[in-house]
């Protein structure tokens, strides 16, 4: 990778595949046996600490397949992450305003999750802003 805002799409791109994956292995998941494919009654947590379903592991899955897509480009890169924040940012407010314990629920999260999701949209974001070349300036077209 040449440019660091591939990079690091890339590698959120993996982190997010490793979690997906994570999220279906008892142990890496507690409560294992008590996870529903979606809604607030999945009482699997991923780590003990991060509310899990089967759709929020697919949802992690797909996010880091969209990554790996995206990487290939500075300009795919930079939406990637930027926009990937701004759901995040999303996901938080979301998770904030809904009562955890009902239907709306869906993907489920927690306060946990809450954080969580604050946290990687302010580091998607600002990874967004990396530079498209190595010196921090665009190569031009055709060079």
């Amino acid at each position: 990778m040449s440019s660091p805002v591939r990079t690091a799409a890339y590698l959120v791109a993996v982190v997010f595949l490793l979690v997906g994956v994570a999220g279906f292995i008892p142990g890496i998941t507690t409560d294992y046996d008590m996870m529903e494919f979606a809604g607030p009654d999945s009482e699997a947590m991923l780590f003990g600490v991060f509310a899990v379903s089967v759709l929020h592991n697919i949802v992690h899955l797909l996010f880091g397949i969209v990554g790996l897509l995206l990487a290939r480009t500075v300009r795919l890169a930079r939406t990637y992450l930027i926009a990937g924040g701004l759901v995040y940012l999303a996901l938080f407010i979301f998770g904030i305003v809904i009562d955890q314990d009902e239907d709306v629920n869906f993907v489920p999260v927690n306060d946990a999750d809450n954080w969580l999701h604050l946290g990687l949209a302010a580091g998607m974001v600002l990874l967004g802003l990396l530079p498209g070349s190595q010196s921090g300036r665009q190569v031009p077209r055709g060079s």
